[in-house]
Formats: C-alpha cells, structure tokens, sequence
C-alpha cells in the first residue's frame, strides 16, 4: 500500500510540474504584446514627423508633434514592461534563460530575473516611469489660465518628480537593502 501510495505521490508531482508549461501562454501573449507595442510607439511618432510635412513650427503644431513623439515613448515603455513580464515569467516558472546567464556578462541587465521579488520590482518602476511620461504628456495640453490651474499643475511636477526620486531608489525602504 506504501508502495502504491508513494507511486501515485510521483506520477502526481509529475504532471504537476509539467502543468507549469501552460504559462507559456502568457509569456508567448505578453512578448506578442510586447511587439506590437514597439510597432504602434513606431507608427505614432512616424506619424508626428509627418505633421511636419510642409508646415511652419506654428505653437499647436509643436504641441501635436511633441505630443505624439511622447505618445511613442510611452508605447515604448509599455512594450518593455510586456518584455519584462514575459522574459520574467519564463524564467521563474519553466525555465531559466541560459544566454542570460552567459559568462560574458551580457545578460546582467533589466530582463535577468531570478525571484518574483525582482520581477516586481523591474515592473514597477518601468510602469511608474511610463506613467511618469503619460502624465508629461497630459499636462501639455493643460490650459494654465488661472491660480489655481496654475498651483494644480505645479504640485503635479513636484508629484512626478517625487515618484521619479522614490523610483530612483531613494524611497524610504532603499537604505535597508544592498545595493
């Protein structure tokens, strides 16, 4: 009975750990993702060159091509954050990424990630670092026409420049961890 038990215990864990491959539907989806991100952020600031086409530098035209320019950086940032995602995924759950690993350093970077701990945080601070950009472009457009209007859009610099130092690694909890 042991004996029965003990084998059924290992055809268990064994379909167990094969059952870890469905992941790589995310990890395929999210690098999928990832690409077509990059193509879009392409098309977006392909399109604010175009603006250019034969105009004057007039103010709003400088506003439209900036904002688009912008747009496709933060396009930009999302696919890297996919990219992390995806190559993070893959390499806590099915398998780690041997080029990653490499003896020539190369792969000492934002997509080598060996716990959840740092695939929380690479995520993080690419996502507060697109926001970061989205909310730069939002506040272009924002009318300034009033004191108030005026103060709103300060403390929104100061907030992103105080989310930019926390990211940074300047936060509270940056001097109890080794750099």
């Amino acid at each position: 009975m042991a004996r029965r038990l003990k084998q059924f215990e290992f055809v268990f864990e064994q379909s167990l750990w094969r059952l870890r491959l469905i992941s790589i539907l995310p990890v395929a989806m999210s690098l999928l993702s990832s690409i077509a991100t990059f193509v879009m952020g392409t098309k977006e600031i392909f399109k604010s060159f175009s603006l250019m086409n034969g105009r004057r530098l007039e103010e709003n035209l400088v506003g439209e091509l900036l904002g688009g320019i912008i747009g496709g950086i933060d396009l930009y940032l999302v696919g890297i954050a996919l990219l992390i995602f995806g190559y993070g995924v893959y390499e806590l759950i099915i398998s780690p990424i041997e080029p990653a690993r490499s003896a020539d350093g190369l792969g000492n970077g934002l997509l080598d990630i060996r716990n959840l701990d740092q695939l929380k945080e690479k995520l993080v601070k690419v996502l507060v670092v697109a926001l970061i950009v989205s909310a730069f472009k939002a506040m272009m457009t924002l009318p300034i026409d009033s004191p108030t209007s005026l103060l709103l859009f300060s403390l929104s610099v100061l907030l992103l420049a105080l989310s930019g130092w926390l990211v940074a690694g300047h936060g509270p909890s940056s001097s109890t961890r080794p750099r």
